[in-house]
Order: structure tokens, then C-alpha cells, then sequence
């Protein structure tokens, strides 16, 4: 019985969306985004030095939250909202955490300006409709829907209509959900949708990530799909791209002992520049599934794969039996699955000890 994890299969997602300039599908580059969210810290010299870094890791985009606390979260007593648990460091309730992570709007065409100049792509997902209708107004090239949002079919619809590729973190959805979701997408004419496996957690142990999913979204919805990684470290979403993930989103920040639920288990600069490496590095790897011997490989195939070779002098007409022969490095003469078949036969040369055995030498 195999190990967990064992079985590999292969993604089947025909289906491409356009992203400014970039393609994105099975085929094409993986699109890396840098998730900035509200590590910002509300400082926008933090902001920039976010857009900087993300550029200079090689990113493809980097990503903000746009969203007002009132329009996102209730002001109740309820316990669920009550904040007791590890995010109680960030405020009394769930409502208080956001009011401290929002971002100004008027930072949006700042942020946007400072991507464009660092040659980076700047996005910011919209948590309400308003937030939705700013971000249009900036020229978002594309729009990123959170897991929690999923469900809000109304948001989906009303960002659908701008037109924009939609890109949708799935975490906690069901497959009847997730269909809901690409459906009210697409009832708006919008058929530009890709979808992220997002295993929900702060951060999410390896064993609960579950890449296999991605194979089962990518064969019911034929769309592209892609990994929004909330693991420590680099190593799941780069073995995403292996296993054919078509989009990567990762957390980052410029320290992770800085104040705010997502600095702890985010990636700092280095990291994200060593995901992007690393997922580029993998793309390269994955080639072509015909198991050929490679040109790279052409001078190790000979020197050290062995052959057959005499192991004393053998006369002309003499009979080469089995003890003088010797299985040894180089593949210069015959390969040794040939052993048997030249043992016993007459050199039809005379042949000095270690010299190869050809098929003319018999």
C-alpha cells in the first residue's frame, strides 16, 4: 500500500485567462503574487518598501486589501467575534482587528503609481462593492476574491461586470460552492476565472495542505488553478508548481516580529525571492515526459556506465571463456547483458588484457 501522499496525477485544465500581458494556464509561467495584506502596518513608507521588495524578489504582481471594517464586520457582543484566542493580541474583537489593518484609499493611486515604476503589477482585493468600485477606477488589471468571500455571490456578481479576470481562493468551500461561485461569475458574462486551493490556517501544517486538491478542481472546473499557501516557508508552493499549480499567492513581510495577525508565519524578502527562484527553477525542470537519454548526459552514459573488457591477453581463434572476461568502466565495448553470449565464442583477433570486447572482435 503506497505511502500517503504516494499517488501523483496530472492536473487537466485546458483553459487560460489573460492578466494584463501575461497568459495564465497549464503551459505558461506560473503568475507569483506577493501578498502584501495589511503587513503595511499603516505606514505607507512600509507600503513602498512592501512594492520594492516584491519587485525586486522578481514577483509578478503584489497584492494589497482593500476594505472598510464597518462594511466587512459586524459591531456585536457575539462570542465568535470576541477575540480570546491568538489574534486577541490585535484587538478585543474581530471588528477592532480590521479598523487597525485598514488601509487608506487615498494611499491606492500611490501604491499603484510605485508598482508601475518598480515594473511590477499591483492588485488589492475588494472586500465590499464600493471597495470594488475604487479599485476598478485605478485600472485593476485583474481582481483577487478571498476565501471568506466566496460565498458572497452579490460581491462576485458586482465585480464580475467590471469585466476583469476573476481570481478565487476557495479555502472551506465545498465543490457545490465553488461551482455557485463560477456561476455568478459567468452569469455576468465573464468567463476570465481562475481559482486558488487555499488551505485556511495561520499558518497551515504541511499535512493539512492537501495538494491533491488542485487535481480534483483543476479536472471538475477546467479552469486554471493555483496554491494561496498560508505554510511557513517556501517548500509547499514551490512543489506546488511541480504538481502543475498555474498561480502562486504567498504572504510576505519586511519582519516577521512586527506588530499584525499575518507578519508571524508570512515569508520575509529573501524568502520570496528564493520561492520565485525555486518556482522558476521548477518550471524549467518539469520538460518533456520522454525518458531519453540527455546530450547532457552523453559523456557520463559512456565513461561511467560499464562494458565488457578480456582481463588477460586472448589469442586470434582462441575460445575467450567466461573467467576472461570483466564487467568494468567504460561503456566503450558491449554491455554486460551480452556476458553470456560471447563467452565460449573464438577472438577472431588477437586482444592484449583490458581491451573492450566488440561485436568485430567475435
Amino acid at each position: 500500500m503506497p505511502y500517503p501522499g504516494a499517488a501523483v496525477t496530472t492536473m487537466v485544465s485546458t483553459g487560460t485567462i489573460r492578466i494584463g500581458d501575461r497568459v495564465i494556464g497549464p503551459g505558461h509561467p506560473a503568475f507569483v503574487i506577493a501578498e502584501a495584506g495589511s503587513n503595511h502596518n499603516g505606514d505607507i513608507r512600509t507600503a513602498f518598501a512592501l512594492i520594492d521588495a516584491a519587485a525586486a524578489a522578481g514577483a509578478d504582481a503584489v497584492k494589497f486589501q482593500t476594505f472598510r471594517a464597518d462594511a466587512l464586520v459586524a459591531r456585536t457582543s457575539h462570542p465568535i467575534a470576541t477575540l480570546t484566542d491568538e489574534f486577541g493580541k490585535f484587538g478585543k474583537t474581530v471588528h477592532e482587528m480590521f479598523v487597525k489593518a485598514e488601509m487608506p484609499l487615498a494611499w491606492l493611486p500611490k501604491l499603484r503609481d510605485r508598482a508601475g515604476e518598480r515594473g511590477i503589477m499591483f492588485l488589492s482585493t475588494p472586500f465590499d462593492e464600493e471597495s470594488a468600485d475604487t479599485l476598478a477606477g485605478l485600472g485593476m488589471p485583474a481582481f483577487k476574491i478571498a476565501s471568506y468571500e466566496v460565498v458572497h455571490l452579490p460581491l462576485l456578481r458586482h465585480t464580475a461586470r467590471f469585466g476583469r479576470p476573476m481570481l478565487l481562493s476557495t479555502g472551506m468551500a465545498s465543490l457545490g460552492e465553488i461551482e455557485d461561485a463560477l456561476a455568478a461569475v459567468r452569469g455576468e458574462g465573464n468567463d476570465q476565472v481562475a481559482i486558488f486551493h487555499c488551505p485556511i490556517g495561520y499558518p497551515v501544517p504541511p499535512a493539512h495542505v492537501n495538494l491533491a486538491v488542485m487535481d480534483t478542481l483543476a479536472q471538475t472546473f477546467g479552469v486554471p488553478v493555483g496554491l494561496s499557501d498560508h505554510t511557513t516557508g517556501v517548500a509547499i508552493p514551490i512543489g506546488a508548481v511541480a504538481r502543475g499549480a498555474t498561480l502562486i499567492e504567498k504572504h510576505f513581510t519586511l519582519d516577521n516580529s512586527q506588530h499584525g495577525p499575518d507578519h508571524g508565519f508570512a515569508i520575509n524578502p529573501d524568502e520570496l525571492a528564493a520561492l520565485v527562484a525555486g518556482v522558476r527553477a521548477v518550471e524549467q525542470s518539469v520538460g518533456d515526459p520522454r525518458k531519453v537519454c540527455l546530450p547532457s548526459e552523453q559523456l557520463h552514459y559512456v565513461r561511467g556506465r560499464r562494458s565488457l573488457f578480456v582481463s588477460a591477453d586472448v589469442a586470434a581463434g582462441e575460445v575467450i571463456r567466461r573467467e576472461q572476461i570483466v564487467v568494468l568502466r567504460p561503456g566503450v565495448g558491449l554491455a554486460p547483458r551480452y556476458l553470456d553470449t560471447i563467452a565460449g565464442r573464438p577472438a577472431r583477433r588477437a586482444m592484449r588484457a583490458f581491451e573492450p570486447i566488440t561485436w568485430d572482435d567475435v
